[in-house]
């Protein structure tokens, strides 16, 4: 069976797979986290607009609880400890690192490049954790430790460094 479709017992339309792949970004290739992040970009504009950085995050939160449910029956279906078909956590990373900013093309350029850098990266101890972390909530916490990181720099480059 491949990573790329659901298991017999998980059909396109089944929310965990709409949840975990993020209506099917993740079946995109190459790279479906990123496109994962990217798809998470107009979502997390217009809740910054909406009703700003914490419904943002109240968002995230939701969406982590759901993404640790959809991704656990998702690998139940498909098997593997990671799919890359799961962008459920790439897309809760990404609002939780633009949480910091306002709705501005090039704070979510610099926010979606920082996020992918630490995602990819992992630098110290999200590898660490990643690796001792079993099942959905490993799949998910090491995308929310790269958004904190992500999000350090982008709030203080944005804020206090004058970029953007």
């Amino acid at each position: 069976m491949t990573e790329n479709l659901p298991g017999p017992r998980l059909s396109f339309w089944h929310p965990a797979h709409l949840i975990a792949t993020f209506g099917g970004a993740g079946l995109i290739k190459p790279a479906p986290g990123t496109w994962g992040s990217l798809a998470a970009l107009p979502f997390a504009w217009f809740l910054l607009a909406a009703g700003g950085p914490v419904v943002l995050v109240f968002a995230a939160v939701l969406l982590f609880a759901a993404g640790c449910w959809a991704t656990a029956v998702y690998i139940d279906a498909v098997g593997g400890d990671d799919p890359q078909t799961v962008v459920v956590d790439e897309v809760v990373g990404q609002w939780l690192t633009l949480a910091v900013v306002l709705p501005d093309i090039r704070l979510f350029v610099a926010g979606f490049v920082l996020f992918r850098l630490f995602d990819i990266v992992k630098p110290w101890p999200i590898r660490t954790i990643e690796r001792r972390t079993p099942g959905a909530f490993g799949v998910m916490i090491d995308d929310v430790l790269a958004a904190v990181y992500a999000a350090i720099i982008l709030f203080i480059a944005s804020r206090y460094l004058g970029f953007f």
